[in-house]
């Protein structure tokens, strides 16, 4: 099975895959240079390519068989109406919506699109669960399995939260010397078990679609 990770960053939706199933080619990509460093050296049996993963998307689409893609978020984030008065005012970045678009009408196979719940209502009808939004073409569980974070994040105190974070999501930001905050990185990550949670429910789903199909035979 061929998948492919949009805006991989250090994999937080993609470290359970291979426990659901070994067989999987992994395309992870990732603009950072350094983010697709660590990524790969968290998954070095993938193939990483450091590129705009808009326009791979557009380019490849055709040879994956699940598509996974977390889009920028900043624009679209609640705290952009809290910060209003602090910040540079920008349009919502519409790559999210082109995705799902572009994914629902032309891929043949499962998708997941995920980004943060948006200070607006929604333009296309999603799935919320947690802190996040999916666009998929199957039906998600309402459970995740998200962990519980508790009360280790500790925000206003940005070594000690972003040091919980690393431990949370079993990750090492230690060596990163890119421009992204690493907080945010940390802070962005989907819950590893809501990626496997996901990934097994499309799994279940396909191979329902193959039984169903080889009961007409």
């Amino acid at each position: 099975m061929k998948i492919l990770n949009l805006y991989a960053c250090l994999g937080g939706n993609r470290y359970k895959w291979n426990e659901v199933k070994e067989d999987i080619e992994v395309t992870a990509v990732e603009l950072d240079p350094e983010a697709a460093r660590l990524y790969q050296e968290r998954f070095p049996n993938d193939k990483v390519i450091i590129a705009d993963a808009h326009q791979y998307l557009l380019d490849h689409y055709k040879e994956f068989d699940f598509i996974w893609s977390s889009p920028p978020c900043p624009t679209h984030s609640r705290l952009v109406t809290s910060n209003k008065n602090k910040i540079k005012m920008n349009y919502p970045d519409m790559t999210l919506y082109q995705e799902i678009i572009f994914l629902d009408n032309f891929f043949e196979g499962g998708y997941c699109v995920e980004n943060v719940i948006p200070y607006y209502e929604p333009l296309i009808p999603s799935q919320k669960r947690g802190r996040h939004l999916y666009w998929t073409n199957f039906n998600l569980p309402i459970d995740l399995g998200e962990r519980d974070i508790g009360k280790g994040k500790m925000c206003g105190q940005i070594n000690k939260e972003r040091e919980f974070l690393e431990k949370f999501h079993e990750i090492d930001l230690s060596t990163y010397s890119g421009t992204q905050d690493r907080r945010k990185m940390a802070r962005n990550l989907v819950d590893y078990e809501a990626g496997r949670t996901i990934f097994e429910t499309f799994l279940g789903i396909q191979k329902e679609n193959n039984t169903a199909q080889i009961s007409l035979f």
